[in-house]
């Protein structure tokens, strides 16, 4: 391989705006966030078209499969076509979301719950983060 050809995960996961910063992508990496096949890798370890990675970012967790080398940052759309999201809708975030949460407010002057009110509530919140 060329100089050229060599491609550094930290550079990638920062060309594809997965992270802000590339020293984000390089700390997300030594942590142990960024895993090839399972395994932990360094920063510096090299990319190649066709590998699938597992990136926990907070509570988002993707799994990408490189599509495209990209050596320089890109506008979001290009940096899209860099990569094939491969995260099942059940792991995203916008999935999870708390915006899409039942609302558990009460109308004022229906009183306190009663206990069969209590017990429904719980049931929601318990079922909807499984």
């Amino acid at each position: 391989m060329t100089e050229i050809e060599k491609l550094r995960i930290d550079k990638y996961l920062w060309a594809i705006r997965l992270f802000k910063t590339r020293s984000l992508a390089t700390d997300a990496c030594k942590a142990g966030r960024v895993k090839l096949k399972g395994q932990n890798i360094k920063p510096s370890a090299i990319v190649k078209v066709g590998d699938v990675y597992q990136v926990s970012k907070g509570i988002e967790k993707k799994i990408i499969e490189v599509v495209e080398l990209s050596y320089n940052r890109t506008d979001s759309p290009t940096a899209l076509t860099k990569y094939k999201d491969l995260t099942p809708v059940e792991e995203t975030h916008a999935f999870k979301s708390m915006f899409h949460a039942p609302s558990l407010k009460r109308d004022k002057g229906e009183g306190r719950p009663t206990k069969k009110d209590r017990r429904e509530t719980d049931d929601l919140l318990d079922n909807f983060f499984e």
